[in-house]
């Protein structure tokens, strides 16, 4: 690796040295880490990964590249990086094996990111069981985006593992998963080191003019101080990029070469893989065998022939290639697409089919798109995208290459790459097109609207589409319509979005159906809860076509809606099962989400706290923001006044446009946290600003929490107004627990004992733990008004033993003041498990308490064993234990142990 050259680079280069030299003893003393290093092109990056190579004495190292004509192929940079190591696979569990095999195409099957990246942080734990690691990447900015997300993903995971990861990222570059990784800025050498880096590469001949205006154009940059003298440092002023001005030092030292050895170099440059089984392949096809070839190119310090082809710098490689004309560089990918076996890697083969093209070729557009599919069963959306985007510009068909282009588009969107999908999408011509394709078009806009964050426009678009849809295909305009009420759920900001869509349905003209949700959602916007519910209960209900798989996010606040926990918790646990078995993020954040208010408003805050955990794990893992409807749920029913600060910083999150769900939220967990600390004036406010929401679910939550305070501040014409529309909502429902919350609340206004009644025991079929506790709370205030004191104590003790055990402060501690003020002390409660413990600290605890090994517990978290182990560490030492074992003896864990309904040990 030019080793000599690269410690010349490294002259004023103390700082980047010393992180380098921290970094490796770290991971030798087996914490481990990462650093991104980031700079121009030439500015010594790559002299520093090969001092790191050098400094790491005793590791094991890998050296992996992106390549920029190789960044469509998925998993090619981490085959790379794990290929040394695949004598380790047997070692992994079988589910980890079977996901490195689909990815690297020695086995069927699909994969995903989560899978992949366990399975790649395993294999690198193995592999530095016995001696350290150091996984050095160079020319990160052209990593295959399938690979660097799981290589990000694995280095955010390595800090209980001696590993060391190091990359090198060319600047400017844009935004993606390295980003979020720690970092360090390479930059110029100052004029002093540069004048000494050009005095110990024989440049001391040259005269003190010539030397200074090298140091001025080179700019500090190592690399141009080291090529410009080649020039003999006079050649004329130049206005392009240093970068562009390097390169063409590279390609200058192609002036006097035959052709053939140019077209030799040109080979080596059209194939990254450095692979000398290709090239030299390629190379007698082409008929390039004279020995004295290899000598010829070998001279000109370019690059080096070994047992892997090596470019002397990137810049040398793309200088060679952009230096070769059109047809040497087809001809070139011709060859190297003859020797490349289609069964063991027909991608590559496809791509170099694709590049050696001169025009339209339908055979070669079907092995891209074969290819496309290929790629998308192993989870790398970008690389189908980049295939099908190629296939499209090779199809002769107007059709299909529009269909094809389509396609790419929503790989695209899949792969996050939203602006590319964008762009790519702005090529479909939409004059010609028939109604269903252009309306197609609209829903790929309205998605991408709706990944950018343009909460108008998302919607906008999908209205667009069934309008267009609506002569031609009526149904399917209807379920267009749906569907931009779904995603809009999905991505939660459905504020204004029912308003829309409802208003487009009444547009449309009428034809014969049977009623559909769309008729549902109407009725429940005219507040026709009544006829609303039955068409709800039927969608809900379907076992051939269940809701919940066709539109999940829109079946859990339905389920909410009818004020049923039970069918709400199926949903839920439904979508995180279907959630790990797909390793689909989105589905399984979605049935977390849920599992969490259910279980919040169930009482059991351990489960709430624990599916928090494992959503914030994926959050991180996918590099999205945690969801802060799961925290304010807990923080709401918790009922510590530390949750105004949550609310606050919520609610200045929530200031996008399209956020006022977020907003609601927020506004019903303040009614409820109010109500509980008996600041009726402020539970008063929130409240009618939640019920005005008009929100699915939450405007009928907060109806019982408007009662009680506006019956509180002796608003009674509020109290009876709110309580008419959840009398409607209830005997729509038909539920134990709509019901038993209507009771109490018409015996706030009532004053009546048998409505009471009526509350605590249709409550006591519910398990919505927070308002069975609150029904016999309210009839104990009740009681001991009336001067029924014994009587109250009964009720006043069950409120304040469910509230207490349950972790509601705020209620139990009303409870507690209603019991004194009977004259009875209540019983003091110790600190419950959860409270004392991180969040993810629970969640391990919980899992181990089933008899969940280490790395199941892992698997759920996206972390590796070792992690879960040092979390183990940290639960033993706060709780005061010793042993798994005694995790099982503890209480308060939560009621059922699961996250989300399944056994302990996850799937693969």
């Amino acid at each position: 690796m030019w080793t000599d050259a690269a410690a010349d680079l490294l002259v004023g280069r103390h700082e980047e040295a010393r992180r380098l030299d921290e970094l490796i003893a770290a991971a030798r003393s087996r914490t481990g880490g990462v650093l991104v290093l980031r700079g121009e092109a030439g500015i010594g990056k790559s002299a520093l990964l090969d001092y790191a190579g050098r400094a790491a004495k005793g590791f094991r190292t890998v050296d992996a590249s992106g390549a920029e004509f190789e960044n469509v192929l998925p998993y090619a940079a981490l085959h790379q990086l794990c290929a040394p190591f695949l004598e380790h696979l047997p070692d992994l569990p079988a589910q980890h094996r079977d996901a490195l095999s689909v990815v690297f195409q020695s086995a069927p099957g699909a994969s995903d990111l989560f899978r992949t990246g366990l399975a790649t942080l395993n294999l690198l734990a193995a592999a530095a069981h016995d001696q350290p690691l150091l996984c050095l990447v160079d020319d990160s900015q052209w990593l295959d985006a399938a690979s660097a997300n799981v290589i990000t993903f694995v280095a955010r995971r390595i800090t209980s593992e001696p590993v060391a990861m190091v990359f090198a990222v060319r600047t400017p570059a844009p935004e993606d998963a390295l980003s979020r990784l720690p970092g360090l800025t390479v930059s110029g050498l100052t004029d002093i080191e540069a004048r000494m880096l050009l005095a110990t590469n024989g440049a001391a001949h040259l005269d003190q003019e010539v030397r200074d205006r090298i140091v001025a154009e080179a700019q500090g940059n190592p690399l141009a101080l080291l090529e410009l003298p080649r020039a003999g440092g006079f050649a004329p002023p130049d206005s392009t990029s240093l970068t562009n001005r390097i390169e063409s030092g590279f390609r200058e030292r192609l002036t006097d070469l035959p052709d053939a050895a140019r077209m030799l170099l040109t080979v080596a440059s059209a194939d990254p893989t450095g692979d000398p089984g290709l090239l030299w392949p390629a190379a007698r096809r082409l008929g390039l065998e004279d020995p004295g070839l290899c000598a010829m190119v070998t001279d000109t310090g370019l690059v080096e022939f070994d047992t892997r082809i090596r470019f002397c710098h990137p810049l040398a490689r793309s200088g060679v290639y952009r230096a070769a004309s059109g047809e040497q560089r087809r001809r070139s990918h011709e060859a190297l697409a003859e020797v490349t076996d289609p069964s063991t890697d027909p991608d590559r083969r496809a791509w170099h089919r694709a590049q050696a093209c001169t025009g339209p070729d339908d055979d070669v557009a079907t092995a891209l798109q074969q290819s496309a599919s290929r790629a998308k069963s192993r989870g790398g959306f970008a690389a189908a995208a980049a295939f099908l985007e190629r296939a499209a510009a090779l199809t002769i068909d107007a059709d299909t290459r529009v269909e094809r282009t389509l396609s790419a588009v929503r790989a695209g969107i899949d792969a996050g790459a939203v602006d590319n999908a964008a762009e790519l999408l702005r090529t479909v011509g939409t004059d010609t097109l028939d109604a269903r394709r252009h309306a197609e078009v609209d829903l790929l806009r309205g998605r991408i609207a709706l990944a950018r964050h343009v909460a108008d426009d998302g919607p906008m678009f999908m209205l667009r589409a069934a309008d267009r849809l609506r002569g031609v295909d009526p149904r399917r305009a209807r379920e267009c319509l749906i569907d931009a009420l779904e995603m809009s759920l999905s991505v939660g900001r459905p504020t204004g979005v029912r308003d829309m869509v409802l208003t487009a349905a009444r547009s449309a003209a009428s034809i014969a159906r049977p009623p559909d949700l769309l008729d549902a959602l109407a009725l429940l916007a005219a507040g026709n809860h009544r006829e609303a519910a039955p068409l709800i209960r039927r969608e809900l209900d379907d076992s051939q076509r269940p809701l919940w798989k066709r539109r999940p996010a829109l079946a859990a606040q339905l389920a909410a809606e009818l004020w049923d926990a039970r069918t709400h918790l199926t949903i839920a646990e439904a979508l995180v099962e279907t959630g790990r078995a797909s390793g689909s993020p989105l589905v399984l954040r979605l049935g977390l989400g849920q599992i969490v208010s259910n279980a919040a408003l169930s009482g059991d805050l351990a489960r709430a706290l624990a599916a928090t955990a494992e959503g914030e794990a994926i959050a991180d893992a996918i590099g999205m923001a945690p969801a802060y409807y799961d925290r304010v749920y807990v923080a709401a029913v918790r009922g510590n006044r530390d949750a105004f600060e949550l609310f606050d910083a919520v609610t200045a999150a929530a200031a996008e446009p399209g956020s006022g769900h977020l907003v609601a939220n927020v506004q019903w967990a303040a009614a409820v946290l109010n109500n509980g600390l008996a600041d009726y004036p402020a539970a008063l406010g929130a409240a009618r600003r939640a019920a005005a929401s008009g929100d699915l679910f939450l405007a009928g939550a907060a109806l019982p929490e408007l009662v009680e305070a506006a019956v509180r501040c002796s608003e009674h014409d509020t109290a009876a107004t709110a309580l008419e529309a959840l009398t409607e909502r209830a005997q729509a429902s038909g539920t134990e627990a709509a019901l038993g919350i209507t009771a109490y609340a018409r015996a706030l206004l009532t004053d009546a004992e048998e409505d009471y009644l009526e509350g605590i025991e249709h409550l006591e079929k519910s398990p919505l733990l927070l308002y069975r506790a609150r029904s016999q709370l309210l009839y104990g205030e009740w009681l001991r008004r009336r001067g029924r004191r014994r009587d109250s104590r009964r009720h006043l003790r069950i409120a304040d033993e469910l509230l207490s055990d349950a972790g509601m402060n705020a209620f139990a501690r009303r409870a507690a003041d209603e019991l004194r003020a009977t004259g009875e002390v209540a019983r003091s409660r110790s600190t419950p498990t959860y409270e004392q413990l991180t969040t993810r600290e629970l969640y391990v605890a919980r899992l181990v308490a089933t008899g969940a090994t280490s790395a199941e517990v892992a698997a759920r978290l996206y972390v590796s064993p070792r992690t879960v182990d040092a979390h183990l560490r940290n639960i033993f030492r706060k709780l005061a234990i010793t042993s798994r074992r005694q995790l099982k003896n503890l209480p308060d864990l939560g009621t059922d142990l699961s996250v989300g309904g399944s056994p302990a040990p996850p799937p693969s």
